[in-house]
């Protein structure tokens, strides 16, 4: 069946996932400098493009997703699916004329933007309600239809006079979604959802004509993704599976698409099925306050580019639409104190508890206090004085030591030097206080050039065994 309208509980319960759909609707929509004459705005929409059969079968692009994931659902169990996606508008620009007719033009300068023809991106969902109980065996199929659709925008000078138009045109895309479930057998009780969507649109290049993907895009389903609750049960994560459903994780086949848990951290009724691959429980960072800016030094950069465009640039990129005129607006309004807050945000703090790693505990000098990025920080370091304790013994420069990598999935050449003795050069520190030894292989006919060029090999210090006597 298909609904109108999810239940209010269910419509709160997906409203966090659908800000990071919404990323996933919208990635790479437009792009930096955002003008619609820029090269890499001309190949548009990258990830999740369902294209018609007809279409596909003469391209690497796929006209279908196909999405398994194990669910535990309780007795009477319903499944919300809600498929999203973008429908092509091809926007054509026309110049009123003095007749009261209109002819299409390349452009259309305003005062404050420059019109030019683009392809707008419509939101599209259908939304789905079934019982769990219904998709057994051969499942249920859900067939959907968006027709044509032909509107236009009168276009008015700052003197509230009509200059243009803009005409939007979308072209008939159909498709179906194919849901099932099949329980596993074992001794807990796990399905393996199934969840296809398939673009059904029966449009074709013209006979005895090479169609281009510009020409099948209008007729192919854009960005399409999917979001599933269950109001009873939970899904298992894909990613991190408890070790009695590896297998069957393992088993299950995922094609153009990925499923993560979705919605706050901890729940696990909500799914959200990407083809941009994602870790479970995605988020939106809580500094954004646009399209723009995600608190990410990329940010600050793309921020000082953006104010540096052009009048005419910026004129360009309004008139492109209405999602890049957001983020001009955005770049030019954006407050200082914000700008100067565009250097980066820590995201995976953890507690330092003093439990082991699993690795041998760094040894030698205790890590500093002074934060790393304060210049101060390197008055207490001295490579070729400082030594660190190895076995009872101090290690520092000119000691012999034996080379014993491996500890640490070291990499095939480190491994090859096993058992060679080394001569310590210097005794490093990096910024998060692990220490190094920069050694040269006793016997390497280049060791004096490394010495002058500073260019040593590094082991750290549970790594190598002291050659010398204790100290």
């Amino acid at each position: 069946m298909t609904a109108t309208a999810f239940a209010p509980a269910t419509e709160e319960r997906l409203a966090l996932a659908r800000q990071v759909a919404d990323a996933v609707l919208f990635e790479g929509y437009v792009l930096y400098p955002y003008r619609a004459s820029a090269a890499k705005n001309r190949l548009r929409w990258q990830f999740g493009v369902l294209v018609p059969p007809a279409w596909g079968a003469e391209c690497e692009e796929h006209d279908f997703q196909h999405t398994e994931c194990l669910i535990e659902p309780r007795a009477g169990a319903t499944l919300a699916v809600e498929v999203r996606f973008l429908h092509a508008r091809r926007r054509t620009v026309q110049r009123a004329l003095p007749d009261g007719g209109f002819e299409t033009v390349a452009e259309l300068p305003l005062d404050d933007r420059v019109l030019v023809p683009w392809d707008e991106g419509a939101e599209e969902r259908v939304e789905l309600v079934v019982p769990v109980g219904e998709l057994t065996g051969d499942g249920r199929e859900f067939p959907f239809h968006k027709p044509a659709v032909e509107e236009t925008e009168p276009v008015l000078d700052s003197a509230g006079r009509t200059v243009g138009r803009l005409v939007r045109r979308s072209a008939e895309v159909s498709g179906v979604v194919r849901l099932s479930a099949r329980e596993l057998d074992g001794p807990y009780r796990v399905s393996r959802l199934t969840a296809v969507v398939e673009n059904t649109t029966p449009w074709a290049p013209p006979e005895g004509r090479a169609a281009d993907r510009d020409a099948a895009l209008p007729h192919s389903l854009v960005a399409t993704h999917l979001l599933m609750a269950l109001d009873a049960g939970a899904f298992l994560s894909m990613t991190d599976p408890p070790e009695w459903a590896r297998g069957a994780v393992a088993a299950c086949r995922n094609l153009h698409t990925w499923p993560v848990l979705a919605g706050e951290p901890g729940r696990t009724d909500l799914v959200l099925s990407s083809p941009i691959i994602l870790e479970d429980h995605p988020s939106i960072a809580p500094e954004s306050l646009g399209a723009l800016y995600d608190a990410t030094e990329i940010d600050e950069i793309l921020a000082l580019r953006t104010a540096a465009l052009t009048d005419e640039e910026k004129r360009e990129a309004r008139g492109t639409d209405a999602r890049a005129a957001a983020v001009i607006d955005l770049a030019d309004s954006m407050p200082a104190e914000v700008l100067e807050r565009l250097h980066g945000a820590v995201r995976g703090l953890r507690e330092v508890t003093g439990e082991s790693a699993g690795l041998p505990d760094e040894p030698g000098v205790p890590r500093p206090e002074t934060p790393w990025w304060d210049p101060a920080s390197d008055a207490g370091f001295d490579p070729e004085q400082d030594r660190v304790m190895v076995d009872g013994h101090s290690v520092g420069k000119g000691s012999s030591v034996e080379l014993r990598p491996g500890l640490r999935h070291t990499d095939a050449q480190d491994l090859f030097l096993h058992g060679r003795t080394a001569t310590v050069e210097a005794v490093l520190h990096d910024v998060d206080g692990t220490v190094h030894l920069a050694v040269t292989v006793d016997g390497d006919p280049g060791a004096d050039i490394r010495r002058e060029q500073g260019r040593y090999l590094y082991f750290q210090p549970d790594e190598v065994a002291p050659l010398e006597a204790p100290r």
